[in-house]
């Protein structure tokens, strides 16, 4: 090998040692700033678990707060031992939670004994939650700030690093405060989800005309919420279940109780604790429709409030006699009725399924069917408010017909506004999908649902609905969610925007 080789040979060996070099130094400032950024966010997120929370008086609670990441952004109020309240407020990744620690009985007292202390606090309680989340907003940074160097000295030893960490956890802080502030919904507190004791709810909440009135007024909507809740720790035996209301209608609807007696004690707490007005069952009473079944209907006599019934495709025409022999029922069946305040129109179901030897109609003629039931409304004279069937198959020919359509028959909820200005609400099953929902092979049991409806008393439009699920067999949950109406008195028949849409299966068998 010549001389001049072995140059090029060295050359080229030293050329790619260096690049070697190189690479290794660059993967090693990268590990190093990764492992800087990863202390950082750990270090931060512990700060804010253990030191991210304040005290501080609003209306006459304490209320802590705490602030923590979390990928679903919301606020949270904690109500024990009743529950949850939870709104979705804000799309970044932080969650903001409020505990009532403790209530000041003096001002608990003074809002029992005078109603319009509520109405007084709504103007300084605006004054008192900024002052809170600013504390809470100073005290996290702090603490988010102090973890994140912390853990940056524990692991590296060096101050530049744990510097560099706590830069990034405060860069990250401060980008979902920003993003939080961006998406920030003070609207959201109408619609809450709740989730705890049944029993409690209707007072957490509040009535329906109050959140309806009061939908653009953040303050006094959280000052309503802080007064409900510091009644109920004052005197919550003393207090009334719920303030009765001439110019609102509570419907509780059920539907799909398919023979489950656990049904009524069900119906009967709600009727109970929302001050309900009527009732209305979308069919599917009992589960064969035979005449041992018949004495099930009799447990609606000892409801003290209108029952008005449809028969379902598990209902026989013996059903629906034994039905019809109940005082408080009113059955419909092609027809048009005035129930408490509300113009009802309702048809029973033609297809019977139990009986495997009748010829039932198709899905075809069905639909057929609730033609010729919506052009009789249409001729008729009345105007309808809502019409109650089984199955939106056959309902579906009331689009634009009438404002506000309820069904079941699919043991799912779910809700449609179309547009031509049809609410088409579809009910879960009251009864756990009857003796289906004793089958474990579910994997799940089968919840228990119904929604309590707010009407208007003089316009008979909906305003708002709490659908209220309870834990199925071998659970113990409950939660409530509430829904506000955002046009009630929109027009019907006349086309506009297509509405929402949602629904939530329960995975039973129909």
């Amino acid at each position: 090998m010549s001389w001049e080789a072995i140059r090029t040979y060295d050359l080229r060996g030293a050329l790619r040692r260096f690049r070697e070099s190189l690479v290794r130094i660059r993967a090693g400032r990268a590990w190093r700033w990764a492992c800087v950024v990863v202390a950082g966010l750990v270090g931060g997120w512990l700060g804010l678990a253990l030191a991210g929370q304040v005290v501080t008086p609003i209306g006459p609670a304490d209320v802590t707060l705490s602030l923590s990441p979390q990928w679903r952004g919301e606020t949270v109020v904690n109500v024990a031992p009743l529950g949850q309240l939870a709104f979705e407020t804000h799309s970044a990744p932080l969650r903001l939670e409020a505990t009532i620690s403790d209530i000041r009985l003096s001002a608990a007292q003074e809002m029992f004994a005078d109603p319009d202390a509520i109405n007084r606090m709504a103007a300084g309680i605006g004054s008192d939650l900024r002052e809170g989340v600013i504390a809470l907003v100073v005290r996290s940074v702090l603490a988010a700030a102090v973890g994140a160097a912390l853990m940056g000295l524990l692991l590296f030893r060096s101050v530049w690093r744990a510097l560099a960490g706590s830069g990034v956890c405060l860069a990250v802080l401060a980008g979902s405060g920003a993003a939080a502030g961006m998406t920030f919904n003070p609207s959201a507190i109408a619609e809450p989800r709740y989730t705890g004791l049944i029993a409690g709810a209707p007072q957490v909440v509040g009535s329906a005309e109050e959140v309806v009135g009061r939908f653009n007024e953040y303050q006094e909507q959280l000052a309503g919420l802080v007064g409900n809740v510091a009644m109920i720790y004052e005197a919550t035996s003393g207090l009334p279940v719920y303030e009765e209301d001439e110019s609102v209608i509570r419907v509780l609807h059920v539907s799909d109780i398919q023979l489950n007696p656990a049904s009524w004690s069900i119906i009967r707490t709600l009727l109970e604790q929302y001050a309900v007005d009527v009732v209305v069952d979308s069919g599917d009473l009992t589960d064969r429709g035979s005449a041992a079944e018949d004495v099930f209907a009799d447990e609606i006599s000892k409801l003290d409030v209108p029952y008005v019934w449809v028969r379902g495709q598990h209902d026989s025409m013996g059903t629906q006699r034994a039905v019809e022999a109940q005082a408080n029922a009113v059955v419909l069946d092609g027809e048009v009725r005035e129930v408490g305040g509300l113009t009802l129109y309702g048809a029973g179901d033609p297809r019977y399924t139990p009986d495997a030897t009748r010829l039932n109609p198709t899905a075809e003629g069905v639909a057929a069917l609730g033609e010729e039931q919506a052009a009789e409304v249409i001729g008729g004279r009345e105007e309808v408010d809502l019409a109650l069937l089984h199955t939106e198959t056959q309902a579906a020919a009331f689009d634009g017909v009438v404002p506000l359509v309820l069904t079941g028959g699919d043991h799912l909820r779910s809700t449609r506004l179309t547009d031509l200005g049809t609410r088409f609400l579809g009910q879960g099953s009251t009864g756990g999908a009857g003796l289906r929902g004793l089958d474990h092979g579910r994997g799940r049991p089968t919840p228990y649902q119904a929604s309590v409806l707010y009407f208007d008393a003089e316009t008979g439009r909906l305003q708002a609905r709490d659908d209220i699920d309870l834990g199925g067999l071998g659970l113990t949950s409950a939660q409530v969610e509430r829904h506000i109406e955002a046009d009630p008195d929109r027009p019907v028949g006349e086309p506009g925007p297509a509405g929402d849409e949602e629904s939530e299966d329960d995975g039973a068998d129909r």
